[in-house]
């Protein structure tokens, strides 16, 4: 039995009862009985609107398991892709910006025989020669430190 059918039927009893609704006792019974009544629709309402609250929680505790399983796999494609430093592949069409390595010195060689403008560091410099990238040409530097400073004393 519900609370409300519960209500209703103590509200039958007392009119089966035929209690005189002037008297003190019969004020009380009857007070009782309609604050039950009332009581009854206020849970009732509560209860509704607890349910309705618990189906939205539901509802925003998968959007977020979705927002979340959503994001775990971004990270873990973003960690798959690039797992080690070697996987990091730029293009040589990719423009070197200066500001990123202010402490590095970087010089501009021009490849004589395809005209390729190469931008080296000192390390690749000081190991006296490369293959150009693009005509494979090998490129012999002689470089003297104490011309560090004058970038012009590049010679192939």
């Amino acid at each position: 039995m519900t609370l409300s059918e519960k209500a209703a039927y103590l509200k039958g009893l007392m009119d089966g009862l035929e209690l005189d609704k002037e008297s003190s006792e019969g004020k009380m019974i009857a007070g009782i009985v309609d604050l039950l009544g009332e009581m009854t629709t206020s849970i009732s309402d509560l209860e509704e609107n607890a349910i309705a609250v618990s189906d939205e929680l539901d509802e925003i505790e998968e959007d977020l398991d979705a927002i979340e399983e959503y994001l775990m796999d971004d990270e873990d494609d973003y960690e798959d892709d690039y797992e080690d430093e070697d996987d990091f592949d730029f293009d040589e069409d990719d423009d070197y910006d200066e500001e990123d390595d202010e402490d590095e010195v970087i010089y501009d060689v021009t490849c004589p025989t395809c005209g390729e403008v190469l931008h080296l560091d000192e390390d690749t410099i000081l190991q006296e020669s490369i293959h150009c990238p693009k005509c494979n040409e090998l490129l012999e530097f002689d470089f003297d430190e104490d011309d560090e400073e004058d970038a012009e004393s590049l010679e192939f």
